[in-house]
């Protein structure tokens, strides 16, 4: 029987799922005429920059500090590579075009999306303002960068959008997923995005923070979105519920991923000479690594806050650290070979290195399989402790089988499985007694 004390904290749990209770009425036009106000500017600030930014990627920059440069725009060394690869400017503003009109149409979706399906709460207006203000004004604002003869309103407005952007994304980890603030002081965090943005876009050149010694735009990140990856990790232990652990779950992922992708792509360099060189591909891969690295936010988002619960996180993250943990083995133990072996064997082959290329690549793809596996252990014993004692639990149950003859025995064991492996409150095991049933021809059969 259901009792009124039981009923009200079944209540209380499916709201705690829900999240805070939806707009209605005055207050939700209200929302969405802010929302509506803002998007449109934000749609206008985008319209505006497209000539002067399409006219930025068939010129080249002349300023050797890249300070009065766009992003994706090319310098004056970085030409050579065009040259070596027989692409003309207007090609590469062409790629350049393309993949930015790509990652701006993916932020621009995934928040009209969001506003389609999440218009009735604040979390949902405000993400999916979020994602469409950081698409407009583009990845590293390269859209905004463009704008020249602004009226001065509209001007003073955008540059409040503009830096007001920055402190929201801080916003949106304090929040998300549910539209509270966890812990309830963490709103006072939002002053360190604020101080931020001061130190990048009030100073000027060159005592803004883009020109500081790196040790300390170093400490500014780890201080700024360790912050607010904090506040994320606290409310996924102490306060989340199932479900918004998946969501907090696709909300890291994204944002992960676009860090790593970033780190990897700045330091390759650094790995690899080679890319240093005036012509090498490298010196024209900004438009890609800026949209291989960021897609994955706006995509993570969408599905965190819509389609959370089709996706299984745990397979896709388990899969990530396998093969990103393999893929950083497999390359040290290739430039282990391929430096080492050029070192040792120079005195046999001279100083080609085609030799050492061939067997060091083919060590490689002989240790790809077994170097999986055990890292899959690894991620397995390590991240997933308690599938992996299920799993194991279960494997050793399934050799019992074959061994084992006596019932009372075998019932023991099975108890024992599921007793590790479900971890039910309570358990009991039932077997249907057999009996005789007489068929036609009169025979005896025993029948579970």
């Amino acid at each position: 029987m259901r009792t009124p004390g039981k009923e009200l904290a079944e209540e209380k749990l499916i709201n705690t799922e829900r999240g805070p209770a939806p707009l209605r009425g005055r207050k939700l036009v209200v929302w969405r005429i802010f929302w509506g106000l803002i998007a449109l500017f934000d749609l206008g600030v985008l319209a505006w920059s497209i000539p002067g930014f399409i006219a930025q990627q068939h010129t080249v920059c002349l300023d050797l500090t890249r300070v009065n440069c766009g992003y994706y725009q090319l310098t004056l060394m970085q030409t050579a590579a065009l040259k070596h690869f027989g692409l003309s400017l207007d090609g590469y503003a062409a790629y350049t075009l393309t993949l930015d009109g790509l990652i701006t149409l993916a932020f621009l979706l995934v928040g009209a999306l969001i506003f389609w399906h999440r218009s009735h709460d604040q979390m949902g207006l405000f993400v999916s303002l979020l994602l469409i203000t950081f698409g407009c004004t583009g990845v590293s604002e390269v859209h905004v960068n463009v704008l020249n003869n602004v009226p001065l309103p509209l001007l003073v407005f955008g540059s409040l959008v503009v830096i007001l952007q920055w402190p929201a994304l801080g916003l949106l980890f304090y929040l998300f997923p549910d539209g509270r603030f966890v812990p309830r002081w963490s709103w006072l965090l939002l002053f360190l995005f604020l101080i931020q943005v001061g130190l990048y876009a009030v100073l000027p050149y060159p005592y803004n923070l883009d020109h500081w010694p790196l040790a300390f735009q170093v400490l500014d990140q780890l201080v700024i979105y360790g912050s607010a990856a904090g506040t994320q990790i606290y409310r996924y232990l102490a306060v989340a519920t199932p479900l918004q652990r998946q969501q907090i779950k696709w909300l890291a992922f994204g944002f992960v991923a676009t860090l790593l992708l970033t780190v990897a792509f700045q330091a390759a360099p650094a790995i690899f000479p080679l890319l240093s060189a005036p012509d090498s591909w490298y010196q024209l891969a900004s438009p890609l690594s800026f949209f291989i690295s960021y897609i994955a936010i706006p995509m993570s988002i969408g599905i965190a806050l819509l389609r959370y619960r089709l996706w299984d996180i745990d397979v896709l993250i388990n899969r990530t650290l396998v093969y990103g943990l393999l893929t950083a083995t497999l390359l040290a133990i290739y430039l282990v070979l391929v430096f080492g072996g050029q070192y040792l064997l120079v005195n046999f082959v001279g100083p080609s290195n085609a030799v050492v290329l061939v067997i060091s690549t083919l060590i490689v793809a002989a240790l790809f399989h077994p170097l999986r596996k055990q890292v899959q252990h690894l991620i397995d014993r390590r991240f997933y402790r308690g599938k992996y004692d299920a799993a194991q639990v279960v494997a050793h149950f399934s050799e019992t089988l074959h061994q084992e003859v006596n019932l009372e025995q075998l019932c023991s064991h099975l108890l024992i499985v599921v007793q590790k492996t479900v971890q039910p409150t309570s358990l009991s095991l039932w077997l249907c007694p057999r009996k005789p049933q007489r068929e036609r021809g009169g025979s005896h059969v025993l029948t579970d």
